[in-house]
């Protein structure tokens, strides 16, 4: 097999959405409050950072099983992200819907590829 048809996680849309996540974050904490820096601003970066890293690990996995654990790990840190950007907004540091789009889109993949990965594992069995 030859290296450029290996499918990696930088092929899949799931995990390029992610990355493109952890910019659009990462641009937009920066008008938060500097006292935040080590509050809130930490843990938004942390669980956004979280998203592509376990899509990333799981994807490097042998084996469809821990893909899964890795995709759900992911839908979690993404919820985490969204509660404390609605915290963030409630506390005045931003207003714009724009970044709960994003997170929306990025939970629409997410869940779109457990799906299939989990319609795929239940063909094999039924196999």
């Amino acid at each position: 097999m030859r290296r450029d048809e290996i499918k990696t996680h930088k092929d899949l849309d799931v995990w390029k959405e992610g990355i493109e996540l952890v910019v659009e974050v990462y641009n937009l904490v920066k008008g938060f409050p500097k006292v935040e820096i080590y509050g809130i601003v930490d843990q938004i970066k942390r669980a956004v950072i979280s998203i592509p890293s376990n899509i990333a690990e799981g994807a490097s996995k042998n084996s469809k099983k821990e893909f899964l654990r890795h995709l759900f790990i992911s839908l979690g840190s993404l919820s985490e992200l969204e509660t404390q950007l609605i915290i963030a907004k409630k506390l005045g540091f931003f207003d714009s819907e724009e970044i709960f789009k994003s997170i929306d889109k990025e939970r629409y993949k997410i869940i779109g590829l457990i799906k299939y990965l989990q319609r795929r594992n239940n063909e094999k069995k039924t196999k």
